[in-house]
């Protein structure tokens, strides 16, 4: 599903394909954009109806994919629901029921370990360095 949502982000022309010049703007957002840029593209790939908002239920289908559940333990879609529950309280500043981008970004402004919170969508420092040195080598 992030993967989707990835391709969904990078496409910004809605054409079903990812343009040279929006790939370009990608790599520079993986390698070069600030806590704040990388936020906001974050955020936009977890706003999976692209309201403006990430609600409960997109919390708990990204938490959900998140999780592995192994066989002696309870239902996983509890226990997910109270990890979405914990989540809110956290993240939803103004107690409006959902998290806007104002919220995210303060959370992650307050804990930049929120900056990925439903799954990861950015790439490691490890895999920026590869991709650098791999360009730098040609």
């Amino acid at each position: 599903m992030l993967m989707d949502r990835i391709f969904y982000v990078w496409d910004r022309n809605n054409c079903g394909l990812i343009t040279l010049e929006n790939w370009f703007k990608g790599i520079s957002l993986f390698l070069r954009g600030n806590v704040q840029e990388q936020a906001e593209y974050c955020f936009k790939v977890y706003d999976l109806n692209n309201d403006g908002y990430i609600t409960k239920d997109e919390m708990f289908q990204l938490l959900r994919n998140c999780l592995i559940k192994h066989p002696q333990e309870e239902d996983l879609d509890d226990s997910v629901k109270d990890l979405v529950d914990i989540v809110m309280r956290k993240m939803d500043k103004d107690k409006d029921g959902k998290v806007s981008l104002e919220d995210y970004q303060k959370n992650v402004e307050d804990e930049p370990l929120l900056l990925e919170a439903f799954g990861k969508c950015l790439p490691t420092d490890k895999s920026k360095i590869t991709f650098l040195t791999t360009l730098k080598s040609q």
